[in-house]
C-alpha cells in the first residue's frame, strides 16, 4: 500500500525551495547569496499566509516589500537584496514575468558623509584631540 504524504510535491518534481537551490546552484551564486535568497523567499511566502508564490501577483510583492520599509525597518540594501531574491523567484523558478511592481515605500539611505575635511576642520579635530590626551 502507497501513502501519500498531504502537502509533499508530486513525484519527480521537487518542492519549490528546493527548486530554488537548484537554480541557484546552476547558476553557480554563492552559498551565502543562496542562504540569503531562500530566508527572503521563506519569509515572503510566511508573510502571505504560507500562499504559494505562484498564486500571488505584483501587488503581493509590493506589499511585502513595503511592509519592510515600514514595519522591519530595514536598511535600503536589504530591501534590494529582498527583491532580488524575489525577481530570481519568479523569473527563473516559476518562470513568471513581473509586471511594474509600482506602490513600493523605498528606505530612504542616509545621507553620504564627505570623506575629504577642509583644512580648518582637520585643525579643529586635531585640537580637540589633541585636548583629550592633555
Amino acid at each position: 500500500m502507497v501513502h501519500s504524504l498531504q502537502g509533499a510535491a508530486p513525484a519527480g518534481k521537487p518542492k519549490l525551495l528546493e527548486q530554488v537551490r537548484q537554480l541557484l546552484r546552476l547558476r553557480h551564486y554563492s552559498l551565502r547569496t543562496e542562504e540569503a535568497y531562500l530566508a527572503w523567499i521563506k519569509r515572503f511566502i510566511l508573510f502571505h499566509g504560507k500562499r504559494h508564490p505562484a498564486e500571488l501577483a505584483e501587488t503581493h510583492v509590493s506589499a511585502f516589500l513595503s511592509s519592510l520599509a515600514n514595519q522591519g525597518q530595514v536598511a535600503a540594501s536589504t530591501q534590494n537584496q529582498a527583491l532580488s531574491a524575489l525577481l530570481f523567484l519568479y523569473k527563473q523558478v516559476l518562470q513568471q514575468e513581473l509586471a511594474f511592481i509600482a506602490g513600493v515605500v523605498r528606505v530612504k539611505r542616509p545621507p553620504k558623509l564627505p570623506v575629504v575635511l577642509s583644512r580648518r576642520k582637520c585643525a579643529l579635530s586635531s585640537r580637540n584631540w589633541m585636548d583629550d590626551i592633555v
